[in-house]
């Protein structure tokens, strides 16, 4: 399926504009004189791969953001498509694997409802702009806000509204691939781009976003058969002790490969030495450079120097961290499961294919997912919001 799409998607790519050719190189003749070489090679096919395949690397240091790699707010568009093509159609194939397209239709719905709260907050606070601009002498609408909103690290080919979605939807598909600089967005502009690489699970990458996402899923199982009397069991098993411990800890491992991390970095010399800002910013950035490692995205608040030794050797140990012990641990879960005999169907069976429990998924994944992670980002997110409503900056 890969071949196909890609060779279609890389076809529209070079009709737009990009590159695809074996030469390293054309030269240019500026108007001032003299030559420029403008770096070129197989621009589109390594764009089409890459963001079909959730992989993020870009052919450019400015990534999605370079006229080559991504040409018109049509390719924009079209790349972010494709970077949600696998990982949703998995959900998809789930159910057509266990025969009940509608166990799979409440998981893409829970799955989509994250991504649908996540833009329009990304767009809607980068549309408001930074109040603080004023006291610039910047001339601002009768409204008090900043005129076209903010508009730092932004392409105007894409503008507010392209790179708010593609910004959403590159980390909550953990793909990496930017067409703008996260590192320039307001504190909860940024927010929902943290909230999809904490949480996994707004369809995140290609079986990992589709696993967490069970994982939630077992968690409510077991908590709303407690609260409701019923026995909890997920497609015909019964949910019990051992699956909710191998569970808990693929909860755990991933704070515990973000949290102690980014806290040490804040206090160590080595660590302070990287920031690129000071006070609540530049505690995002280590955050966000963590939380990219943990959760196999590639992006990054790139105002912190991440290539020193300390950053090196911590952010590669998180990305092992973060992938290997839960994919054990999930094969523990699923022989666990297996090895248990179906239980036919009952009254006092909780279904897990019914709207009212997708509801609760949502509400269970949302739920963990602040008390995990929302003492961090009030530190770093929320707090540089505070103070940027007071005309701070950092």
């Amino acid at each position: 399926m890969l071949l196909p799409i890609s060779l279609v998607l890389s076809l529209f790519l070079i009709s737009q504009g990009s590159p695809q050719t074996l030469d390293v190189e054309v030269i240019a003749h500026p108007i001032q004189g003299g030559e420029q070489g403008i770096a070129i090679g197989s621009v589109a096919a390594l764009e089409t791969i890459k963001h079909i395949g959730t992989n993020g690397g870009g052919f450019f240091n400015a990534n999605a953001a370079h006229p080559f790699e991504n040409p018109t707010p049509l390719t924009s568009l079209l790349l972010a498509v494709s970077m949600a093509l696998l990982p949703s159609a998995l959900v998809i194939c789930f159910g057509e694997m266990i025969g009940n397209r509608r166990q799979a239709c409440v998981l893409y719905g829970v799955m989509a409802a994250m991504v649908v709260m996540f833009a329009p907050t990304a767009a809607l606070f980068e549309q408001s702009g930074t109040p603080f601009l004023a006291q610039d002498g910047i001339e601002l609408q009768a409204s008090g806000d900043q005129p076209g909103g903010n508009m730092e690290g932004k392409e105007t080919r894409f503008g507010i509204a392209g790179s708010s979605l593609f910004a959403v939807v590159t980390t909550s598909f953990t793909t990496g691939s930017v067409n703008a600089m996260h590192d320039s967005f307001t504190p909860i502009g940024a927010l929902p781009a943290f909230m999809g690489m904490m949480l996994q699970c707004a369809f995140g990458g290609k079986g990992v976003g589709f696993l967490a996402a069970l994982v939630y899923g077992l968690i409510a199982v077991f908590v709303a058969g407690l609260m409701v009397g019923r026995t909890p069991e997920f497609l015909g098993k019964k949910i019990e002790r051992p699956e909710i411990i191998l569970v808990s800890l693929v909860l755990l491992i991933h704070p515990l490969v973000i949290l102690p991390p980014s806290s040490w970095s804040m206090i160590a010399s080595y660590g302070l030495s990287s920031l690129g800002n000071a006070g609540p910013h530049g505690y995002s950035e280590v955050l966000y450079d963590f939380t990219t490692a943990a959760a196999n995205n590639g992006s990054a608040f790139a105002g912190l120097n991440g290539n020193t030794l300390w950053y090196n050797l911590a952010i590669g140990l998180v990305i092992l961290l973060g992938r290997y012990p839960p994919i054990i641990f999930m094969m523990a879960v699923a022989g666990s499961i297996a090895a248990k005999q179906t239980v036919p169907t009952t009254v006092g069976t909780l279904r897990t294919d019914t709207v009212k429990f997708g509801v609760f998924w949502l509400g269970v994944i949302l739920l963990v997912g602040a008390l995990t992670f929302f003492p961090a980002l009030v530190l770093g997110p929320v707090a540089e919001f505070g103070a940027m409503r007071h005309h701070l900056t950092f």
